[in-house]
């Protein structure tokens, strides 16, 4: 006697699977919320954690501030190893109906000039940050999609 699976109930099973976790991303999405930025606030986090290979993995320490409602201007700090000198990064983020325009440079240098648009997610009191975003490297024209976090207050 050969017994043939039932493909219907793989198909079922599948699609209960889809809607799980359908249902566990909008929850998610619904958990984290955006919030006006606004002048005076802090941001202290990463900078960017997804730009770099896994093998190589860094943090770049990063501080902004809110200069004026929607307008945040900051710095972020990189060294690669103890023997290359560590490299000031400042960026600006205007945002906008919940979303951020950025811009960045490397030190005072023209050359490199970073563009990017992302969303910056807050949660638990809108004291933590992430914030995923899509960003144009012009000296080296390449565009990387990165991540940052952080705390807000």
């Amino acid at each position: 006697m050969v017994i043939i699976p039932n493909n219907n109930n793989n198909k079922k099973r599948g699609n209960n699977m889809k809607k799980l976790i359908l249902t566990m991303m909008l929850a998610i999405a619904m958990v984290f919320s955006t919030q006006a930025q606004e002048r005076g606030d802090w941001y202290v986090g990463t900078g960017d954690v997804a730009n770099i290979a896994w093998t190589e993995w860094a943090v770049s320490p990063t501080v902004g501030y809110g200069v004026m409602d929607n307008l945040m201007v900051g710095v972020s700090v990189a060294q690669a190893d103890s023997t290359v000198d560590m490299d000031y990064d400042f960026h600006a983020r205007y945002f906008m109906n919940g979303y951020f325009a950025y811009v960045a440079t490397s030190g005072l240098s023209t050359d490199g000039i970073s563009y990017g648009v992302g969303k910056m997610f807050t949660l638990w009191n809108n004291n933590l940050y992430v914030d995923p975003k899509i960003v144009y490297n012009s000296g080296e024209k390449t565009t990387n999609l990165t991540l940052g976090f952080g705390l807000k207050f």
